[in-house]
């Protein structure tokens, strides 16, 4: 595998799970407790991963780095911060695997039918999409039934993601310089 295919994989995996594991702990401040939790900040990085991939190198290797990544997040996310007496922790396993794996699916997807749009139109437009359903899926699978707030946390870290995915503009349009279009 191509160095900078597998460094790609190895960060996707790293954050998977760092979002997993964020996603436990809502943002104290500002009484977001309710809305917000910290894995929203991260995650929105795997679609800026997944872009630069598919922009790169095409939708065949940005679906393998995905599914690499998506082997390594749950590997890690089952090894590292899954407490299987915890029906929720597993919970987030199953709801993070199956979200990651649609979403970025839809995302590669998304990315590769607007490919020769202008450069912003792709990344965004993939991201938006793939958040959406992220978002939904994740939250409906991890904490439907639970008690836990799961639709009004999924509005708020949707609402962080879609701003993260705009910010990630910024090093999507840097790094075109670094990773050359297929």
């Amino acid at each position: 595998m191509n160095r900078t295919i597998l460094i790609l994989s190895v960060i996707m995996g790293i954050i998977v799970l760092a979002s997993n594991y964020l996603v436990q702990f809502p943002v104290h401040y500002y009484g977001l407790s309710e809305i917000l939790t910290y894995g929203a900040f991260t995650y929105p990085v795997a679609f800026l991963i997944t872009d630069l991939a598919n922009r790169s190198f095409g939708k065949k290797v940005a679906k393998k780095i995905v599914y690499f990544g998506f082997f390594l997040g749950i590997s890690f996310t089952l090894f590292f911060s899954t407490n299987f007496s915890d029906l929720i922790s597993i919970r987030i396993a199953i709801g993070s695997g199956t979200a990651f794996i649609v979403s970025q699916r839809i995302d590669v997807f998304v990315f590769d039918k607007l490919r020769n749009k202008n450069w912003f139109i792709p990344p965004l437009a993939s991201s938006v999409n793939g958040s959406i359903l992220d978002t939904f899926l994740f939250f409906s699978i991890a904490f439907y039934a639970t008690g836990i707030p799961w639709f009004t946390l999924a509005l708020g870290d949707l609402a962080v993601k879609l701003l993260v995915a705009l910010i990630m503009l910024v090093p999507f349009r840097m790094l075109l310089k670094t990773f050359k279009p297929v």
